[in-house]
């Protein structure tokens, strides 16, 4: 069975995080509107750009959805 995108991110969830994948998680973990079962790019997308304050920027998120997409989607 496919793991939603919040499944997979959670994954780099990290105390000390060292990289932006690590911070993204751990703010979308805090995030309690994230869309936490979907599997759509195009959803979690959008949901980013009005509330993913968090995001230095949308390219961690496309970056995280390549590894998302490498890992899960085989």
């Amino acid at each position: 069975m496919l793991k939603s995108f919040y499944h997979f991110l959670m994954k780099y969830r990290h105390p000390a995080p060292k990289d932006v994948i690590s911070k993204f998680a751990n703010h979308a973990y805090l995030d309690h509107s994230f869309p936490k079962v979907s599997e759509d790019y195009h959803e979690i997308s959008s949901y980013l750009e009005l509330n993913g304050h968090y995001l230095e920027s949308m390219s961690v998120f496309d970056e995280a959805w390549q590894q998302y997409q490498l890992t899960e989607r085989k």
